[in-house]
């Protein structure tokens, strides 16, 4: 089965997959609800996995950020592909839930192989550009719990899950492959440190073989982002008359087949703490978008006329000065490794 735009629409391929690489794998993904996670779940069970999809959207009860999408839609976009899904509505800020989600799983499966963290990547309350002496910081407390601390409490019990097994991968969903990035300074601090702490984790986790990444998806064709521009998978094409640059877009079944990639790589350890690119594993692994194409988002040469000319000065300093950054960063850690006995 292969998918084919957001809508779930379904259509059989002439030639069927061959091998699902992640059969008899159990995964989880945190945020299955729409954009990158729902991609993702897809993708991994279009790959054989079990799905777990989790979030707080359920039949009856949608999203607060006023959106249609549910879990359980992305469960039964699964179930009509003929892969394995279960929905369970879970609020990863409330460390109870989580714990108690943990534990159905490997009462359940006995297992638990991949854990993924998609939750509030399309939160509207990081959305608002502004400097930082603009800075609307009323829910800054609620940005922080939804979108990190979040983050935090499930990569705690997926530590605690599979270290007994010594495997086990972790995902950090983020935005972008530089340090650099976010709308305001709460985005950008929530988006620096799921770039950040999984560098931490893998360090602390490396020993019990558990490898954990950080990935972003290059411009996403998400439900909001579709809306935003005013077309549908079907006709993402048209958009390109607003934003030349959404032609080298992707769905996000492609940043799910980067997961998938990783998952099936038994040689995945090699690259535990690292900030990793959907375009940047497809060239790596070789797998597609649905459509049989390879948007490669860091190959592609952005037009920056579309932007306000001040960001484009923004975006030229903010680069400068992170070369420099990680440069002088890049020698004191050298310099403190010489110095940690062997």
């Amino acid at each position: 089965m292969r998918y084919v735009g957001n809508g779930g629409r379904i259509s059989k391929v002439a030639k069927k997959r061959s091998q699902k690489p992640l059969t008899g794998r159990v995964a989880l993904v945190a945020g299955a609800t729409r954009g990158a996670g729902r991609g993702i779940a897809r993708a991994l069970a279009e790959a054989g996995a079990t799905v777990y999809c989790t979030g707080r959207s359920v039949t009856g009860n949608p999203s607060p950020y006023k959106r249609p999408e549910t879990i359980d839609e992305t469960a039964g976009m699964i179930e009509g592909a003929g892969g394995t899904a279960i929905a369970v509505r879970v609020d990863h800020t409330i460390e109870d839930e989580v714990k108690a989600l943990f534990r159905r799983i490997l009462r359940a499966r006995k297992r638990l192989d991949i854990v993924v963290d998609s939750v509030a990547g399309e939160d509207p309350l990081m959305k608002t550009h502004g400097f930082l002496w603009e800075a609307e910081l009323t829910n800054a407390d609620a940005v922080f719990r939804q979108a990190l601390t979040s983050r935090i409490i499930t990569a705690k019990h997926a530590a605690r899950a599979m270290m007994p097994a010594g495997r086990g991968l972790i995902v950090e969903v983020t935005e972008n492959d530089i340090i650099g990035g976010g709308a305001n300074p709460l985005a950008h601090a929530v988006k620096v440190a799921q770039k950040v702490l999984p560098l931490s984790w893998a360090t602390e986790l490396a020993p019990h073989g558990v490898t954990v990444v950080a990935v972003t998806p290059g411009f996403l064709r998400s439900e909001a982002v579709l809306q935003h521009f005013g077309v549908t998978e079907d006709n993402w094409r048209e958009a390109a008359k607003k934003d030349s640059n959404f032609l080298e877009s992707e769905s996000p079944l492609f940043v799910g087949r980067a997961v998938v990639a990783l998952a099936a790589d038994r040689n995945v350890q090699d690259r535990t703490g690292m900030l990793l690119s959907s375009w940047e594993l497809a060239r790596a692994y070789g797998f597609t978008d649905y459509d049989g194409g390879r948007p490669d988002w860091g190959r592609h040469k952005i037009d920056f006329s579309v932007l306000p000319s001040d960001w484009t000065d923004l975006f030229r300093r903010g680069a400068a000065l992170e070369v420099k950054w990680l440069t002088t960063l890049t020698a004191r850690t050298k310099q403190f490794k010489a110095k940690i006995p062997s």
